[in-house]
Order: structure tokens, then sequence, then C-alpha cells
């Protein structure tokens, strides 16, 4: 499944046989004090920063209507995000993974952020397009 837009995520992870767990992380983006013009020019144009952790949470595929939903909780919440990181962890026998599971894998992606590290993970803009990191 050609996944570009975060709807189509959750519809292919309504679809396992496994139960799953969606672990986004929501990073804003920012400007480094001692940025260049061009690099500034870039990010005006939302085309470059450095990306940061904000929040990060998992949701049941089950309970999560669409992007729009989880955009307006996010932005009750008050973080000022620029892309969501998102992965899915399966569970097995039936079963959801288990929580302790579930925090884990949550503070390894929270990591993998922070160091730039997010090849494994489908970012989303605000718009819940898939966009491609470069």
């Amino acid at each position: 499944m050609n996944i570009s837009h975060f709807n189509d995520l959750l519809a292919a992870a309504r679809e396992q046989s496994e139960p799953q767990r969606l672990l986004l992380v929501f990073a804003g983006a920012s400007l480094p004090a001692d940025a260049t013009a061009e690099q500034r020019a870039r990010f005006e144009a939302g085309e470059s920063g450095e990306l940061s952790p904000l929040m990060c949470v998992d949701k049941d595929p089950a309970a999560l209507e669409d992007f729009s939903a989880l955009a307006d909780e996010a932005s009750r919440l008050g973080a000022d995000w620029a892309l969501v990181f998102a992965a899915a962890l399966s569970g097995s026998g039936g079963q959801a993974p288990a929580d302790s599971l579930v925090e884990a894998a949550l503070q390894r992606m929270v990591d993998a952020v922070k160091s730039g590290q997010v090849s494994a993970f489908i970012p989303f803009d605000r718009q819940g397009e898939a966009v491609r990191l470069d």
C-alpha cells in the first residue's frame, strides 16, 4: 500500500491481522541562531530547520477517526508542531502491544528524532501529507 497521507497509514493499521498501536512524535522546527541568510530564506519557505520533539503519544487506530481529529487534539495541547513522525507497533496473539513495549518504543522514537535518525518513520506535515526529508 502506498502511504501518501496519514489516513492511508490509519487504514493500513486497521487492516492488520494483529492489533496495532500508532506511535507518534510531534516535532517543532526551529532555526539556529547562527543561520545564514540562505538558511533563513529556506526556513521561511518551510524547506528546512532543525527538528526537535515536542510531544509523543500512542493511539489505537480503531479509536482515531482521522488525521483531522489527531491534528485538532494536538492543537488543543498548544504545541506548535511542524511534522509528526509515525510508526506502528504490532501486537501478537490477538493482544495489543503491552504498555511497557509502547513506552519503550516511543522513547526510542523521541531519541531518534533528537539525533536526526528518522528514516524508519513516516513524517507527515500539518495537513497529513507524507513528506520526504532530504
